[in-house]
């Protein structure tokens, strides 16, 4: 096999970054593009030399097909997912792998029958800036590892449409900061507390979500994590990530547009970090795409899978039925 030909399910925005990331690889192709809206995929097709189709049956039968990039609405990505492997085809596959852990466990089923390679989409394992932090603690730098502190905060709320079919804050928002916490950790966390409340926007507490939370959990040696998030930041997207250890810290902070700091007789001044995770990610998503292209066709192991998705989202729901029943949860 020498170029991975794909199939995009979803023409929106994260399906047109992943969607533009294939085709500029120069060992992948963009073969459809499929999205129930026909005029958003021919558009993106078009910008790639793909077929564009709200058929996911039609673009399937293509036998040229060797991978599909799964970047569509949540609810469809376990339908999805099951005809790629049916039809044999490698799978990137956007968080979360669905809001239901139940769906996802069939999912998962399938992928065991079908083998196909699966890969879930969690980016911020391959931005440098994180990906340097953790290298750094799995070299031993540290030492032991005692306290991981991660901080998510979105510069403003989603729409509430959205909102109400996001799965709610810890599917949607913080799951990305709960596979950090795995990611980080010397072992899988035991104990899960969470709190929260809707303090920027009264809709989104009426639609049964929050817009602010805080989880702790802590591993079976006692290592302690605390996630923050927020839907608002007036400063820009804040994502830091600070690791305390017996030999010291290691922290990776925000990313600036320019690295510019103004110090006057009025205060010292630099820029806000950039506004968004279109931008703050940007490498990321290159470089995950580059990690899936090269592994699948240079036969080598994706670094993560369907197991990293579930796991993800069983600490999202223990937080779920923590802030319920404002206690902890033990896994």
């Amino acid at each position: 096999m020498n170029s991975l030909e794909l199939v995009l399910f979803g023409a929106g925005r994260i399906g047109q970054i992943h969607g533009a990331n294939a085709a500029a690889h120069p060992r992948a192709k963009l073969r459809w593009v499929v999205d129930p809206n026909l005029e958003a995929a021919t558009a993106l097709a078009k910008k790639f030399g793909a077929k564009a189709t709200t058929s996911p049956e039609e673009a399937l039968a293509d036998k040229g097909n060797t991978a599909a990039i799964i970047a569509s609405s949540t609810n469809t990505h376990v339908e999805l997912l099951t005809a790629s492997s049916k039809a044999g085809l490698a799978i990137f596959c956007e968080k979360p792998i669905d809001n239901s852990l139940e769906r996802v466990d069939l999912a998962l089923a399938e992928l065991s029958k079908s083998k196909v390679p699966f890969f879930i989409a969690f980016n911020r394992r391959f931005d440098p800036s994180f990906a340097a932090l953790r290298g750094a603690v799995k070299n031993g730098d540290l030492g032991q590892v005692e306290t991981v502190i991660i901080t998510s905060r979105d510069p403003s709320p989603p729409p509430i449409a959205y909102v109400k079919v996001s799965g709610g804050l810890f599917r949607d928002m913080m799951i990305h900061d709960l596979d950090m916490a795995r990611w980080l950790l010397p072992e899988e966390p035991v104990q899960v507390f969470a709190q929260g409340s809707a303090l920027v926007d009264p809709a989104i507490g009426q639609a049964g979500d929050v817009d602010t939370a805080v989880v702790s959990m802590k591993t079976k040696s006692g290592v302690l994590c605390q996630i923050s998030n927020s839907r608002r930041a007036v400063y820009g997207y804040d994502q830091r990530i600070e690791v305390h250890g017996a030999k010291g810290m290691l922290q990776a902070g925000n990313l600036t547009p320019t690295s510019v700091v103004h110090a006057g007789a009025a205060g010292v001044v630099s820029d806000k970090p950039l506004h968004f995770f279109l931008e703050r990610y940007q490498k990321a998503y290159q470089a995950e795409m580059e990690h899936f292209v090269t592994a699948i066709l240079d036969k080598k192991p994706l670094s993560t899978g369907a197991e990293d998705g579930r796991r993800a989202l069983v600490l999202a729901e223990a937080a779920m039925k923590s802030l319920e029943k404002n206690a902890p949860v033990t896994l």
